[in-house]
């Protein structure tokens, strides 16, 4: 299954002019928890996946709010003329394609 197929919300936005912050939530413990399992989700798979370096990112797993949540640098600070997404909101569309393993019933 695509990641956008088990989650509440995938985003990403602006975390100040220089930065850009993403965010994936699930709205239960059970898919959560698998997803987390599985290793789809990590530093490493996320840097791959944006293109940037593995030392650029803040990673963090926040079980409490069932969530994943990563910040990068902007290529091109926010506002820039050449900065095609103002607000950063349209970044996070490479993420919803990773494929995760089924859920076992």
């Amino acid at each position: 299954m695509k990641l956008s197929d088990c989650t509440a919300l995938i985003r990403s936005k602006n975390a100040g002019p220089f930065s850009l912050t993403y965010d994936i939530m699930f709205s239960d413990e059970a898919t959560y928890q698998h997803v987390k399992r599985s290793g789809v989700i990590t530093s490493e798979a996320m840097a791959e996946k944006i293109g940037c370096d593995v030392n650029d990112i803040k990673f963090f797993v926040c079980d409490n709010a069932l969530a994943f949540k990563f910040t990068i640098p902007r290529l091109l600070p926010a506002g820039d003329p050449a900065d095609a997404d103002l607000h950063g909101g349209q970044q996070f569309a490479p993420l919803m394609d990773i494929e995760v393993p089924e859920l076992s019933k």
